[in-house]
């Protein structure tokens, strides 16, 4: 998939310009004042903007504190292509935050260079971030991104009212397991039951993370509790029916204990709250002799 540039400059011939250097690479997008640049960029979310400082109206200046004033763009670096060739105007845009400043009449080449180095550098800072918010063993989420993708749609459900489901589950006996078939094994079990969390959480909004060791946690927007505990109870059936083989031919298996909540969030509740109760059905069905779903009281 390409990466994005939306290019923002009054003149047209630049524009088409620029667009002919670039378009063989990335996906461009073009906008001719401030006013529409800055909703462009809210829709699109470019990986990086060139922007003129010179434009009628709305100036550069004025465009790129806007785009660092919002949240949704704050971060999309900015490069500046413009005929202001004085220091003075350099220092300007680059205390504003522009990632880079390109004075005009410019070389193709260091216009193509600069740019591939913003673009490289982009990916790189989110390739590291995808590794930082991947469990390394079972490769599904890990808490740190769970708590993230939490804190997310908890805030969505209180504003459209919408219930959330949070499922805490618990690999039954794991330590017994462990300590039978060794570690290596213990991995594949664990890789095993993120597998079917996987599987079994078709919904794109779903979400399911590694909590720590043994236990995972799953995430249900817009999910009542019936619908809830029907999945929940789906997870835990197809763990139960899964063969995990061992290295010696033995057929292996694991169970999984769940505990889940369902609450439509107000400003008054507390997203601990919401974890803890789930944690705490949890716990109940372990009490009960494992191997099933429990749900916190309504």
């Amino acid at each position: 998939m390409k990466n994005t540039i939306l290019i923002i400059d009054d003149e047209k011939p630049n524009l088409m310009y620029l667009n002919e250097i670039f378009s063989d690479k990335y996906s461009i997008f073009v906008a001719k004042d401030g006013p529409e640049a800055i909703i462009k960029a809210k829709e699109i979310l470019p990986d990086l903007i060139l922007l003129d400082i010179l434009m009628p109206g709305m100036n550069g200046y004025e465009v790129l504190a806007e785009l660092k004033s919002s949240e949704m763009t704050r971060d999309i670096p900015v490069i500046f292509i413009t005929g202001l060739s004085s220091s003075e105007d350099e220092e300007k845009g680059l205390s504003l935050g522009t990632a880079d400043y390109i004075t005009k009449p410019f070389r193709d080449a260091i216009v193509r260079m600069r740019t591939d180095n913003q673009i490289r550098m982009i990916n790189q800072m989110r390739a590291i971030e995808r590794l930082s918010m991947i469990d390394p063993l079972t490769e599904i989420a890990n808490r740190r991104n769970f708590d993230q993708r939490l804190n997310l749609e908890w805030r969505r459900a209180i504003r459209d009212k919408s219930p959330i489901s949070i499922m805490m589950m618990d690999v039954d006996k794991f330590k017994v397991y462990n300590d039978t078939y060794g570690h290596q094994q213990g991995d594949a079990a664990l890789q095993t039951v993120a597998a079917i969390l996987t599987e079994t959480l078709k919904r794109p909004a779903d979400f399911a993370a590694r909590w720590g060791g043994e236990e995972f946690v799953a995430l249900l927007p817009a999910t009542p509790v019936e619908g809830t505990l029907m999945l929940a109870e789906r997870i835990r059936n197809n763990i139960e029916g899964t063969t995990i083989p061992y290295n010696d031919g033995t057929a292996t298996s694991v169970t999984i204990s769940i505990g889940i909540n369902t609450l439509i969030p107000t400003q008054n509740d507390s997203v601990n709250d919401f974890v803890s109760k789930a944690d705490s059905a949890l716990y109940t069905a372990k009490e009960m002799g494992r191997n099933r779903v429990c749900s916190a009281p309504l």
